[in-house]
């Protein structure tokens, strides 16, 4: 394949040559080869296929919500070339034997994958740990979708045993003894959109991700481990996890939305951790503006709209947010909010070089061809039902999404937005109406 005149992050532009899956060549002027396929990028931008590490694409155990089929169109459509899978599934990630069946699932997916471990009172840890994982965790410090929460002491063993073995832990920080339990004793509301999910916010408290966090990475700073503190939504808990020498991730429902869009959202809105007020949201942004946060990763967890449509206390927490990443991302920094490079490097650089994914993260000769083009100038509004997760519904509703043209995973395309029958040259202006079309799925485990 040959790409030419794309505009990388850093604003050159260049033709990018793949070969074998790999990136052979990166500078301007290339003459085609015999049998190549040539794409006019025009201009647009090329970006490093983005790493999302953290997606709930519930195989097995829950495929009415999602699966890896389906989850990965969803990341291909929206840039994003390699997820990272987390352990609350049934049966959950906790050994060998339910690692090696996900990983069975994830043969059908688009893009390349990760696959987490998990931590329970059962957990077989000799097994899991001889698998290829990519980290373990979501280390869930409190209950959440699939009722993993452990204790502290627990905690210490599993960081030790996942030290030894040289493997990263991802850590779900919520400390659930200070929950806010009077909330309970609010008004509920109705259910779905009419349902105060006001109270969860107020329930789970920003002080309970703070005390979590600060523990969290006192258990790993005596064990030298490598922490990572999943999608921490308060500006005191980024500061405990950089303090703390951990690195942290931001969602882009705690970056975006905050409880004063709950009125609209309902229980749509419920996840945990919560949204949190806008005044905490705004000094979040700032931080991830700043390139205080290390990465933005979506915690993608999809349920249905029944199974959203309960009262507060009842309808399970989470949202999808795969697909409207990168699209929400670029849109903001159309608005100014932060460079090219910051988008670039928050959901391909960093997440590659914290995870030691030496093969991604960016678009130079010898690393993976995985990337996606964007035209800059189509602004969208986000539409649930245009959507390729299983999840019908969006968080994200009516928001600006950039969203890519073309995807490339290992240097196979996997999803084009308006795709030309042969001859082979592409020119993505020429075609009047979308016309999407995915590739085969291709995706590997980036451990193996």
């Amino acid at each position: 394949m040959l790409i030419q005149d794309a505009t990388l992050a850093d604003g050159r532009v260049v033709d990018v040559r793949t070969k074998d899956g790999t990136i052979k060549t990166v500078q301007s002027g290339l003459d085609p080869q015999d049998g190549e396929r040539i794409i006019d990028a025009d201009e647009k931008l090329l970006l490093p296929g983005a790493i999302d590490a953290h997606v709930h694409f519930r195989q097995p155990g829950f495929e009415h919500k999602e699966t890896f089929e389906t989850g990965s169109r969803s990341a291909a459509a929206g840039g994003v070339t390699t997820i990272v899978d987390q352990p609350n599934t049934e049966p959950p990630t906790t050994d060998g034997g339910a690692f090696d069946q996900k990983a069975r699932f994830a043969s059908d997916s688009y893009v390349d994958f990760g696959i987490n471990g998990g931590v329970t009172e059962s957990w077989d840890p000799e097994s899991l740990l001889d698998r290829p994982l990519f980290a373990l965790g979501e280390v869930f410090l409190a209950d959440s979708t699939g009722e993993m929460g452990i204790d502290l002491e627990l905690f210490g063993e599993a960081v030790a045993a996942a030290t030894d073995r040289g493997v990263p832990v991802t850590v779900h920080a919520e400390d659930a003894t200070m929950f806010d339990e009077s909330q309970q004793s609010g008004d509920a509301g109705g259910i779905g959109i009419e349902a105060n999910t006001d109270l969860w916010s107020a329930y789970r408290t920003a002080a309970a991700e703070e005390a979590a966090i600060e523990r969290a990475v006192s258990v790993g700073q005596a064990h030298n481990a490598q922490i990572h503190i999943a999608h921490t939504s308060t500006p005191e808990g980024i500061d405990a996890a950089v303090s703390g020498g951990a690195t942290c991730e931001v969602c882009p429902h705690h970056l975006f939305l905050s409880r004063d869009d709950l009125g609209s959202l309902g229980t749509f809105g419920r996840m945990n951790p919560p949204l949190r007020s806008e005044a905490r949201r705004q000094a979040v942004f700032e931080k991830v503006a700043d390139g205080t946060v290390d990465i933005i990763a979506t915690d993608h967890a999809p349920h249905t709209e029944t199974e959203k449509q309960q009262g507060v206390w009842d309808a399970p927490s989470g949202v999808p947010g795969v697909e409207t990443m990168v699209p929400l991302l670029l849109a903001a920094a159309a608005e100014g909010h932060w460079s090219l490079e910051r988008v670039r490097d928050l959901t391909a650089a960093n997440p590659a070089s914290i995870f030691g994914i030496e093969t991604k993260g960016t678009i130079e000769p010898g690393y993976d061809a995985d990337f996606a083009l964007y035209d800059l100038s189509r602004t969208e509004q986000i539409r649930g039902e245009t959507l390729h997760t299983k999840c019908t519904w969006t968080p994200f509703e009516g928001m600006d999404g950039i969203f890519p043209e073309l995807t490339v995973v290992r240097g196979s395309i996997v999803y084009e937005r308006n795709p030309i029958a042969p001859p082979i040259d592409i020119d993505i202006d020429d075609v009047d109406a979308p016309s999407e079309r995915f590739g085969d799925p291709v995706g590997q485990n980036v451990r193996q």
